[in-house]
């Protein structure tokens, strides 16, 4: 019989990553709760229409990336491709805005897409998620962006940097649709990538995103969004960018970041690192104002970031690991459940530590003890059974101290 493995896409995590995912989370609920930001959980499986009518039916990860299926009353359910589109449904459903002006909520778990597994990026991968409702003024968009630069930065990620874009509002970017389909058509169209084709009718801002290389050639010259907003879209992306220039944060402009989903307009962000190969970045977002209204839900505007985690572990040192206060060397068998009697008690007095289960020589006990890093070893043996005490070894000094072992409540 084979040996049953993991699916293709999907990972175990060991515990070392588990740590660093551990961490992230543990970070998330620490920064972004400074920010008054709360924690959401929504569920993994939703109706397919959601992601279908939240993300665009023209976009790539509906289109073509999406894990679907029928349940048993012919109903189309989906994993969940991404945390934004679950939110606001919950946000509608459960009438959140009549409740509060602002909303600001976050999440962390798993996400699902059929696309090809490749360094940071697996069919089963992890986000962090930050979403923002009630707002609309620029000053919301530069403290999320500034509030996704800290928790970087609290990760201990060094060597990133943030791009910026504005994509406009639905008031002007038809008409640079229109302009960038003109200029699109003048090109050898035929040289085009299958997708860049379909997309110059569908999403001709997506064409400008595509990383195959002759369609990147193709674009040069292309005109640019920012150039071609409205006056009101011109002064909202100036005030964020006089904001994170008075912060100090440095940025630089990128008129082909366009984001791979519908629902973003005005401005939209990423952050890139060069230390993990051609998938450069590591989180992303900004504003989707209208996605509310586009799922049956009150017209407020919106803006939030995803950070895929699984990109952030390839470039954050690994957090530092608790090592146990004690470990207990058992030399007689006799005193195996005595030496769980003390584990627990020191347990319950805040001191984490191991107890061997079975007894061993005091050699193979100090060398586990070593392996686990400990600052104490307890020596319980016969001697000390009989007494009622039980031996404290220093292990950074070698001193030793033998004491009662009733009410033993620290080890210094």
């Amino acid at each position: 019989m084979d040996k049953i493995s993991t699916v293709k896409g999907f990972a175990d995590h060991l515990p070392e990553e588990a740590a660093q995912f551990s961490f992230m989370g543990e970070t998330a609920q620490k920064v972004f709760g400074q920010y008054g930001y709360r924690e959401i959980h929504v569920p993994i499986l939703e109706y397919t229409e959601l992601f279908a009518r939240g993300i665009g039916t023209e976009t790539d990860v509906v289109q073509k990336e999406m894990f679907t299926f029928p349940d048993r009353k012919d109903r189309s359910l989906t994993m969940r491709p991404e945390a934004t589109a679950g939110i606001m449904r919950s946000y509608i459903e459960h009438s959140i805005h009549a409740k509060e002006s602002i909303s600001k909520f976050f999440t962390y778990g798993p996400m699902f897409r059929y696309e090809r597994p490749q360094k940071g990026r697996m069919r089963q991968f992890h986000q962090v998620n930050c979403e923002c409702l009630g707002a609309e003024q620029p000053q919301v968009d530069a403290e999320i962006i500034l509030m996704l630069m800290h928790y970087l930065n609290s990760l201990g990620i060094k060597d990133i940097g943030l791009e910026l874009n504005t994509l406009g509002c639905k008031e002007c970017r038809p008409a640079y649709r229109e302009t960038l389909k003109a200029f699109l058509k003048k090109q050898k169209v035929e040289e085009f990538c299958e997708d860049c084709q379909r997309r110059m009718e569908t999403n001709p801002l997506r064409v400008l995103d595509c990383k195959v290389p002759g369609c990147k050639a193709l674009t040069q010259g292309a005109p640019e969004i920012a150039d071609n907003v409205c006056p009101s879209c011109r002064e909202h992306f100036a005030t964020v960018k006089g904001l994170l220039d008075e912060s100090g944060l440095q940025y630089r402009l990128n008129s082909r970041l366009v984001r791979g989903l519908d629902y973003y307009n005005r401005t939209t962000f990423e952050v890139v690192s060069g230390n993990i190969g051609a998938q450069t970045s590591v989180a992303g977002g900004g504003r989707y104002d209208g996605l509310v209204a586009s799922l049956d839900g009150p017209d407020v505007p919106g803006v939030g970031f995803a950070c895929g985690m699984e990109r952030l572990a390839m470039v954050m040192p690994q957090p530092a690991v608790q090592t146990p206060d004690f470990y207990i060397a058992v030399l007689d068998e006799n005193a195996l459940n005595p030496a769980l009697a003390l584990a627990q008690n020191l347990r319950a007095a805040g001191l984490a530590g191991v107890c061997a289960f079975a007894s061993g020589s005091m050699k193979s006990q100090l060398r586990s003890a070593t392996r686990l890093s400990v600052r104490y070893c307890l020596i319980l043996g016969g001697n000390e059974l009989e007494n009622g005490t039980v031996i404290i070894k220093n292990m950074e000094n070698g001193e030793q101290k033998e004491v009662k072992r009733q009410g033993l409540r620290s080890l210094g």
